[in-house]
């Protein structure tokens, strides 16, 4: 640009320099690409949780990621901006999912729906997020449906797929016990037919060894019947996909019943404070899980970084939570996830941009997970987390044993 002024040099200098200073800050606005939820000073998230309701033992991941983000708040924010955190209770009710999406999206005016929890709650919003082409990103809850990038371009898991980790448990059950009689207690809704669906897969040509399989609602208040008729099938190993509340009644149940089947109890049910401690821990002993995440009550954890670090966060800003709790966990390896993502971004902040960058992850540690397992994605893999390790329950603890597996590989 020529400018050709009267006056002084110095003068024609200075409006030079202000010319260029101003160009310069309209280029740095032009760069900057922002959707519905985000300005140069806040960028917002929505959420949605079963604070209430009987699922309600997960809402420490939603206050635990809410803690994290005022952590980075207080530490700056996201290249600057702060993050507003709107999460609502949906009591684990997919009518109430849909009203709190819909209030989210269409009158808070977020960003993206960041790791609600629920199969059920989840589906019954997953064709709406897309249509609406806002990102349903991290969803908490391993159904293998939100791996679908083809169909389902706006909805992206984090966990391991309840496929997966059924398959797993189908494997270590033929080597370990190739003659089982298993009883199968499930939910019944997309999440308990998900895990029932790969434990059947996995067995393959013995599927038979199922003798017996009983589903419950979430609106029963208890399951005790369901745990007597699977052991009337005379059966010997038990394998119980169920949320906190459910599998804590389970656990009770079989050791009233005298009943020592080999005990497999879905992963997100295998928390030591939500679960086993209800339970009774001697009840829980000799338990079989899978995991992904670091057991913090596992005292050889206790002295790496990541650990440290997480509890000193704890202490700091959520200095009630149970720490033996695994949601506090993963309430805040998810949300360092997201904003992972949400730096990776830059000044695109898209929603366009977020699926892209949350698309691009390569052996990403958010810490907390287990040695061996990282998080990568890709543009046709929409599955972050897709490793476990077996663990056994000792009575105070989870102790892993063998390796780290991917049941879609063959190692």
């Amino acid at each position: 640009m020529t400018i050709t002024t009267k006056g002084s040099t110095g003068f024609t200098a200075s409006i030079a320099i202000l010319l260029l200073a101003l160009s310069i800050g309209s280029a740095g606005a032009a760069d900057k690409k922002y959707d519905t939820g985000v300005t140069d000073t806040e960028i917002k998230i929505g959420n949605i949780m079963p604070y209430s309701g009987p699922a309600s033992a997960y809402g420490i991941i939603g206050r635990v990621e809410a803690a994290y983000f005022r952590k980075v708040n207080d530490d700056g924010g996201i290249n600057g901006r702060k993050i507003n955190f709107i999460s609502y209770d949906d009591s684990y009710s997919p009518p109430k999912t849909v009203e709190q999406a819909r209030k989210l999206v269409e009158s808070d005016g977020v960003l993206l729906i960041f790791n609600s929890l629920g199969t059920p709650t989840n589906s019954a919003i997953q064709h709406y997020m897309n249509q609406k082409k806002v990102p349903q990103l991290f969803v908490a809850t391993g159904a293998t449906k939100w791996a679908d990038p083809e169909h389902f371009s706006w909805t992206m898991g984090w966990q391991p797929s309840y496929q997966t980790e059924a398959r797993i448990y189908a494997r270590y059950i033929l080597q370990q016990k190739p003659d089982a009689k298993i009883a199968v207690l499930y939910q019944n809704d997309d999440y308990g037919k998900d895990y029932l669906k790969g434990l059947t897969d996995g067995l393959g040509k013995k599927a038979g060894m199922i003798v017996a399989q009983d589903s419950y609602d979430v609106s029963e208040p208890t399951i005790s019947s369901h745990i007597v008729n699977l052991q009337a099938s005379g059966a010997d190993t038990l394998f119980v996909v169920a949320t906190p509340k459910f599998a804590a009644q389970s656990i009770k149940e079989v050791r009233q019943l005298k009943w020592d089947p080999l005990f497999i109890l879905n992963n997100v049910s295998a928390s030591v404070g939500s679960v086993l401690k209800p339970a009774g821990l001697d009840n829980a002993k000799g338990l079989i899980s899978a995991a992904y995440m670091k057991d913090e009550t596992d005292p050889k954890w206790l002295s790496q970084p990541d650990s440290k670090e997480w509890a000193a966060f704890l202490d700091k800003y959520m200095p009630d939570a149970d720490k033996s709790d695994a949601g506090a966990a993963v309430g805040y390896s998810v949300a360092r996830t997201l904003v992972h993502v949400l730096k990776a971004c830059g000044d695109d902040l898209t929603r366009e941009n977020v699926m892209k960058q949350a698309a691009n992850l390569r052996d990403f540690d958010p810490g907390l997970l287990l040695p061996g397992i990282k998080i990568s994605t890709s543009a046709t893999d929409f599955a972050p987390i897709q490793q476990l390790q077996l663990m056994k329950f000792d009575g105070k603890s989870w102790e892993l044993f063998g390796p780290v597996m991917n049941a879609n590989a063959n190692s």
